[in-house]
């Protein structure tokens, strides 16, 4: 058994069985894959693949678990060489980092800055999509870290850590019948037309939750999964969005009014995932603190050292009580 050959087959599943979508993802010759993979099989002696003709039809019930082995294996693999670059060239290397249009565009931006100016020699990259994507981009090691709110708990590989809390606010035009509200009441939401972020993303079931604790059903007319897009819909007069705090930007959003709405939902967090296995560089662990930074190095070494397990959960319980609130 070589170490190509579980690179071979890893990439392949990633790339949903596609044989020459792999080999060019990893410069070589489809041929050359499609050899390697026989050889490792009649090694074995099972089927990684089962084929139809050609091509390959599905993955074994035994290459699922020959795939886990795989998985962690060149994840570890990857740790040896995290380690050796460590000491061999600590300021420099790469990030990757997936997440949500809502965090990169209102919570990242001085983080990032701050670890450019830091770093400078560290290549940073920044992946955004739905929650339930980027905790597997995280748990398959596409990324480093995933940052978001919802979809995170699915994944056992993931030590997943809280960031903030944080809650909601109404947004309406200038000139608007809840413009001048004092204090907005849920039956008074309900009543309007609502544009806030598509179900699965940036808290949204905390948003439904409370409307139907109070038996109500809010007239979501547009979703999105971008906070700006929910504006630019709020800004036509199609209904009043509902986004996360953060979201509303003192500068640009001063024709809509900005209404507290931390009293009717209950708020939700922003965690931070990464692989359980994953050697955290020290550019790695000053990220994390500055996103966050009651996640010192300690913690994040004592949070590794006993997950799963009861130690890890009341470390969980402990940050979140320590949580800001933005």
């Amino acid at each position: 058994m070589k170490l190509r050959q579980l690179v071979y087959i890893n990439e392949v599943a990633k790339r949903r069985l596609n044989i020459t979508a792999a080999a060019q993802a990893l410069h070589t010759s489809q041929p050359g894959v499609s050899k390697q993979i026989r050889l490792l099989e009649e090694e074995l002696g099972v089927l990684v693949f089962e084929r139809n003709g050609k091509h390959l039809d599905r993955i074994t019930p035994a290459g699922e678990r020959i795939l886990e082995t795989t998985r962690r294996i060149l994840s570890e693999v990857e740790n040896i060489t995290r380690t050796a670059t460590e000491f061999a060239d600590a300021d420099r290397g790469s990030l990757c980092v997936a997440t949500t249009h809502t965090q990169a565009r209102y919570a990242l931006p001085d983080v990032i800055g701050a670890f450019r100016r830091e770093y400078p020699q560290v290549s940073l990259h920044i992946n955004q999509g739905a929650p339930p994507q980027i905790a597997g981009w995280a748990a398959a090691g596409d990324a480093d870290f995933a940052i978001a709110t919802e979809a995170m708990e699915h994944y056992d590989e993931l030590i997943m850590l809280p960031c903030y809390h944080w809650n909601r606010c109404v947004l309406v035009p200038r000139g608007h019948p809840l413009a001048d509200t004092k204090e907005l009441s849920l039956a008074a939401l309900a009543e309007q037309p609502i544009v806030t972020y598509t179900f699965g993303f940036t808290g949204r079931s905390n948003l439904d939750a409370a409307f139907d604790a109070e038996g109500f059903t809010p007239n979501v007319v547009l979703t999105a999964v971008d906070a700006d897009v929910i504006k630019t819909y709020v800004r036509l007069g199609l209904g009043v969005g509902v986004v996360a705090n953060m979201a509303y930007d003192e500068g640009s959003d001063q024709d809509l009014v900005r209404l507290d709405a931390s009293h009717l939902f209950e708020s939700s967090t922003t965690h931070i995932g990464f692989r359980n296995n994953l050697f955290l560089r020290g550019y790695m662990r000053r990220f994390i603190e500055t996103f966050a930074p009651h996640l010192t190095s300690a913690r994040l070494d004592q949070a590794i050292a006993s997950y799963p397990g009861d130690d890890y959960d009341a470390l969980v319980r402990e940050l979140w009580a320590e949580l800001p609130c933005r």
